[in-house]
């Protein structure tokens, strides 16, 4: 999983940093997917891990 990021919380003006858990994960095509969410916000996002010896990097963006 790539390191945690510091943002801004969706409609709070304080910064945290993201504990990031998996909710669920399986192999696709484009590797090893995992679908993880913040313990302390809502936020949530959607990691690839390709190939094994690298990070999974995130896929998708907070809105």
């Amino acid at each position: 999983m790539t390191a945690p990021r510091l943002v801004a919380a969706a409609g709070t003006a304080s910064v945290h940093e993201h504990a990031w858990v998996t909710e669920s994960s399986h192999i696709t095509s484009e590797g090893h997917v995992r679908y993880v969410r913040c313990t302390s916000c809502p936020a949530r996002r959607v990691d690839v891990a390709e190939p094994a010896w690298l990070p999974p990097s995130a896929i998708s963006r907070l809105l």
